[in-house]
């Protein structure tokens, strides 16, 4: 059943074994991209203060340490996701 699609990676095209990953590299970075934009724009607009006057003016480092651990958490289920 899986004779064909290695068979045709195992061929000579150069489109298959060379272009096809990078497009769905691309393809992939892409949709990653903006499922973790759409999700830090969805924790900026619950947080009840804004973030940025936080982290910024009052210098709350506590927050931004949150907001930072936030961003590795989502970055981390984002990429296991896209792998598989």
């Amino acid at each position: 059943m899986l004779e064909p699609l290695f068979a045709s990676a195992q061929s000579g095209d150069i489109t298959t074994r060379y272009l096809e990953p990078v497009l769905f590299s691309i393809i992939f970075a892409m949709v990653g991209i903006i499922v973790f934009g759409a999700a830090f724009l969805f924790i900026t607009k619950v947080t009840p203060f804004s973030i940025r006057k936080e982290i910024e003016q009052d210098q709350n480092t506590a927050l931004g340490i949150v907001i930072g651990s936030v961003i590795i958490g989502l970055s981390l289920i984002i990429s296991s996701a896209i792998k598989g």
